[in-house]
């Protein structure tokens, strides 16, 4: 008598009711057992990948999806689930490649492809991203969160009029573009000249709208704002930045004593244990500091030199301090850090051209200089400082994606992350003299080559003709348009422009 081999689908509800009952041991035989009759089943190879990667074998799930994609190679969710754990790998080189080929293969796609456009952005790989917007568009698609994805990616890598064709697309297909920030991103490709501009009228009647809730409603305001600031209407640029910064600080409810707390138990910790971690054979540079006090500018000029790899802000050290922070004793503190050590190693190096010095310009890290140090002890750390007022207010004029700097939208909040900055510093620049240094903003916009270039020698970079252009790296930051401009000296002392509106950045000389 003939077997008849059991369906993949029941294979499939046998494994899922095991999985239920709490016995993926069970689940896992079980499609091993299904696969043996179904080798060709991605809906089992792909369940089955998901298991292995639960139980940690990360390996055996990534080949897998490997050996999924080769013959089903528009099988998406085994795409992005690959692409997620190259991306963990710091493999986002191939994380890019791969999607693209993906969604080559799957071309009408929207909802998985967004899903991949802001992995890959997420990651740094911009160009990737638009690729994928592009492709998208060649094929038909023409779905307009779609193209707010392509304007904002366009603006990071520095092509604004693609950009505003974009915002411009949605802004003639969807009511939702208030909704979707389109007025922000619209306000950051450029400096306005005269209210005689179209988008003046366009914010201006946005803001009569009943029905904003209040994130898009502040992003708009933040747009108004500073398209007023531009033409030097600084009474009315204050007043909307006032209404704006008073919903987020609102909404996001910023908790100073929680911030307080945390910086006060840093500065009390002793040294960490030694895991004796030798030097590797390149450099981390951490560029940090209050945001909007000159990291992006400084990254971007470093980033000129052949051997500098410009990372951008990483999120990955602050994860990997608060796994360290929980290990228990040093025995296991000393483990978690030689664990963060190669997983942020990973991160940093990336699977493209080796170089010798990589720029992570993360500000926030000011909090974790000295697990930076025991994790690399050839690391350098490069402390931006800024005239208190001046970025205070550069800092109060932002509009910033929630949980990046919440703190920015009360001048007292400001004023007290300000100061710990500072505080933190001085106390890093006492313990690791040799490996911190820092670099006052108004000394970067005044004197750029030979603030940048002082620096170049202490981190030993070699003699080199810079590249040609930065443009081609992408940037993302508060502030898009202007980063891509040349060097100018007029954001110092640009305080004094809205003193008469805003007494109390008089109070916020912290230095």
């Amino acid at each position: 008598m003939n077997h008849r081999p059991t369906p993949a689908d029941v294979w499939l509800e046998r494994a899922q009711q095991r999985l239920l009952a709490g016995d993926a041991s069970r689940a896992h035989t079980l499609l091993v057992q299904a696969l043996a009759e179904h080798p060709d089943s991605g809906a089992l190879q792909f369940a089955l990948a998901g298991l292995q990667r639960q139980a940690g074998d990360a390996v055996a799930a990534d080949a897998q999806l490997e050996d999924l994609l080769s013959r089903e190679p528009d099988h998406l969710a085994a795409a992005l689930q690959l692409a997620r754990s190259l991306r963990g790998q710091g493999r986002l080189l191939a994380a890019g490649a791969l999607l693209r080929r993906a969604f080559a293969h799957a071309p009408a796609e929207v909802e998985r492809r967004i899903d991949a456009i802001e992995l890959l952005d997420d990651g740094g790989r911009q160009q990737d991203a638009m690729a994928l917007c592009e492709q998208a568009f060649a094929a038909g698609l023409d779905d307009p969160r779609l193209h707010v994805h392509a304007a904002a990616l366009a603006a990071q890598l520095g092509r604004f009029e693609v950009a505003r064709e974009h915002y411009e697309t949605v802004l003639a297909r969807s009511r939702h573009a208030a909704d979707w920030h389109v007025p922000l991103g619209l306000s950051s490709l450029q400096r306005y000249r005269s209210t005689d501009h179209p988008d003046f009228a366009r914010f201006q009647h946005w803001l009569e709208r009943d029905d904003l809730a209040p994130y898009p409603r502040s992003s708009l305001l933040f747009a108004l704002g500073k398209a007023f600031d531009d033409v030097g209407e600084i009474e009315r640029a204050a007043d909307l930045l006032r209404e704006a910064n008073a919903i987020m600080h609102s909404q996001l409810r910023w908790q100073r004593k929680a911030w307080r707390r945390g910086v006060e138990m840093r500065l009390g910790r002793g040294p960490l244990p030694d895991p004796a971690l030798a030097p590797p054979a390149w450099t981390p540079v951490f560029i940090v500091g209050m945001p909007r006090a000159g990291s992006t500018l400084l990254a971007e000029r470093l980033a000129r030199h052949p051997q500098v790899r410009h990372r951008g802000e990483l999120p990955w050290l602050p994860v990997l301090a608060s796994r360290v922070g929980a290990a228990s004793g040093d025995a296991g503190m000393v483990a978690a850090m030689r664990d963060a050590a190669g997983s942020y190693a990973r991160q940093l190096l990336q699977d493209d051209t080796p170089v010798g010095w990589y720029v992570d310009k993360q500000p926030h890290n000011f909090l974790h200089v000295d697990l930076i140090l025991a994790l690399f002890p050839n690391a350098r750390i490069i402390h931006c400082r800024r005239e208190a007022r001046d970025n205070a207010l550069s800092l109060w004029m932002q509009s910033f994606h929630p949980g990046s700097q919440d703190f920015a939208y009360d001048l007292g909040d400001i004023a007290t992350v300000m100061r710990d900055a500072r505080r933190m510093m001085a106390h890093w620049q006492a313990r690791y003299p040799h490996a911190v240094r820092t670099v006052d903003y108004e000394a970067l916009v005044t004197e750029p080559d030979a603030c940048v270039g002082s620096l170049a020698r202490w981190l030993g970079l070699p003699e080199a003709t810079p590249h040609t252009s930065a443009d081609t790296a992408a940037l993302s930051t508060a502030s898009l348009w202007q980063a891509r401009q040349p060097v100018y000296r007029s954001s110092v002392e640009r305080w004094r422009r809205y003193a008469p509106v805003m007494p109390e950045l008089e109070r916020l000389r912290a230095d």
